[in-house]
């Protein structure tokens, strides 16, 4: 009985790491420490989105795609879901949706950053 107390404290234990977890990582980039993806693609702010809300749809979210968050995620702390109009959710990261760009192709990547004066890399402080 005390064996399975200890697996379950540990299964439980593990588990709550897992949802601490922040949705992101930081790279090194010639752009400075930025926020990324699990693969390492850099995420970007859109300065047309309110906070809170995304304004990129449509052939914007084709070129630069939602950074997506996964089914049953939490917000905590600085990082926060914002619900897009289909319904689907991203993650924003001091009240600003993120974004991947599509013109970058490798890991840290930061083609898009200053494209069209309003997308920027998101810089992780």
């Amino acid at each position: 009985m005390k064996r399975m107390m200890i697996a379950l404290a540990t299964v439980l234990a593990a588990a709550s790491a897992a949802y601490a977890e922040e949705p992101a990582k930081v790279m090194d980039t010639s752009a400075g420490k930025v926020w990324t993806d699990s693969a390492g693609m850099t995420l970007y702010t859109f300065d047309k989105d309110a906070a809170g809300k995304s304004n990129c749809y449509d052939q914007c979210a084709r070129n630069w795609p939602p950074f997506a968050a996964a089914a049953g995620a939490m917000a905590e702390g600085e990082w926060t879901l914002v619900e897009r109009k289909d319904g689907t959710k991203m993650w924003a990261y001091d009240g600003h949706p993120l974004y991947t760009f599509v013109g970058d192709k490798a890991a840290g990547d930061v083609a898009g950053d200053g494209k069209g004066d309003v997308w920027h890399v998101a810089k992780a402080n």
